[in-house]
């Protein structure tokens, strides 16, 4: 890790907040940053003239491997796109297409400006070595579910093994923490359920779940126990502070009250959700009167079929204004505020790029442009360290990992 800060001059800043500063800053590795006098010790300085920075996107729900799956599918309903494309190939799902698949996810990541993700997927020990030597940050939530897919999840022994990892990481990586990725109600039993949530505090490690994705898991879930996903998850003492809830397009408001009193976190995946499909779609106005914490994600590459979580940010914005008939919805800066949150790390954006263009008077028009017509990464720096430089990424080859990509999918698909 780089001890002195790095400078660049000359630039337009936004941090959390959304409002643009213009000057010379100083980028500390500790992850804030403060106005250079020009005479402090740096590790280097960049001119800034042509870039804009910014704090790091972040992305709380997806599936990193499911890039192998990228584009297959097509067309089909969330149920059937499982059934049809996605569950056949998982049976054979082994720990060295996890790691090609996880290593170009990351990739993607990075060039995109995405500096952690919150990912559930199989083989999470695999997972956690490819994230940690891409420089990048990650939650990683082992699968849990009573009707697996593969031979990694099989309840008691997919437990197990997210336990030890949990035990193994306490303390020795900052960036990589392990948790539970319940997969949903409709997979696990109650008893599931609540070990995984027994596990979760006795470790104090996160729990993740799909929940209210579809009318009909909302309505199956009623039926059966008389109770939608939430109310249900909340009766069985499921929840502990900061539970992960991807998805939350079919919620009532009693529901969204139980996640702002757990302090849970509802992701939007609004581009996933519109493309498979599932009809509801997250009501920010709703979710945010009742008090609880939004994020946003991508899902996994599989349903977006990107990993752009700038792109996913835009998407939310419009698709909050065109549901609730409201344009004062998601504005710029409210929604640069849930692309963020908890971001430690910087990015560096290409200002030249046509679709950053104009930049209005005293680049008041640079966030807007940013997440409506997007720009390219140039810079990407986690703990002080560049992870990518000048549009390209140091901490992974992206050209060897899309062409071990090509050929993994070729071995992946052959069997179906």
């Amino acid at each position: 890790m780089e001890t002195e800060p790095r400078r660049i001059t000359n630039t337009h800043l936004i941090d959390h907040d959304g409002i643009v500063k213009k000057g010379n800053f100083l980028l500390n590795n500790e992850g804030n940053y403060s106005i250079s006098k020009g005479h402090e010790d740096v590790i280097e300085t960049i001119d800034g003239s042509n870039r804009l920075i910014t704090r790091s996107l972040q992305n709380w729900h997806t599936h990193m491997a499911m890039i192998l799956n990228r584009s297959m599918g097509e067309g089909l309903p969330l149920m059937e796109w499982l059934e049809k494309s996605i569950f056949p190939v998982e049976k054979h799902i082994t720990p060295d297409l996890i790691e090609i698949g996880t290593r170009a996810a990351a990739a993607e990541l990075i060039s995109t400006g995405t500096t952690f993700a919150c990912d559930m997927y199989f083989y999470p020990d695999v997972v956690g070595n490819v994230i940690s030597e891409s420089g990048i940050r990650a939650i990683i939530c082992g699968p849990i579910t009573d009707y697996p897919t593969s031979s990694d999840t099989s309840t008691g022994a997919a437990l197990s093994k997210v336990k030890t990892l949990i035990s193994d990481n306490n303390g020795k990586n900052n960036r990589v923490e392990y948790g539970i990725g319940t997969h949903s109600v409709y997979t696990c039993s109650k008893e599931t359920l609540k070990k995984a949530s027994e596990i979760s505090k006795e470790t104090n490690c996160r729990l993740s779940i799909h929940t209210s994705e579809t009318r009909k898991e909302v309505a199956e879930c009623h039926k059966e126990t008389g109770m939608y996903p939430i109310e249900y998850l909340d009766s069985i003492d499921y929840f502990t502070e900061g539970t992960v809830c991807a998805h939350c397009g079919w919620v009532t408001k009693k529901e969204m009250r139980i996640l702002a009193k757990h302090g849970s976190h509802a992701v939007h995946c609004p581009i996933s959700n519109q493309k498979l499909a599932c009809g509801g779609t997250m009501s920010y106005p709703a979710m945010k009167e009742a008090g609880v914490d939004v994020r946003l994600g991508t899902d996994g590459a599989a349903s977006n079929n990107s990993l752009d979580l700038r792109a996913e940010a835009k998407a939310a914005s419009i698709v909050q204004k065109h549901d609730h008939w409201d344009a004062k919805i998601l504005n710029p800066s409210e929604t640069w505020k849930i692309a963020t949150k908890e971001s430690r790390d910087w990015i560096t954006w290409d200002l030249n790029n046509i679709r950053m263009r104009p930049h209005g008077k005293n680049g008041e028009r640079l966030l807007a442009n940013l997440i409506y017509s997007g720009a390219d990464c140039l810079d990407v720096f986690v703990d002080g360290n560049p992870l990518r430089r000048d549009g390209v990424t140091l901490s992974i080859d992206e050209y060897k990992v899309s062409l071990d990509l090509e050929l993994a999918t070729e071995e992946y698909y052959s069997q179906i």
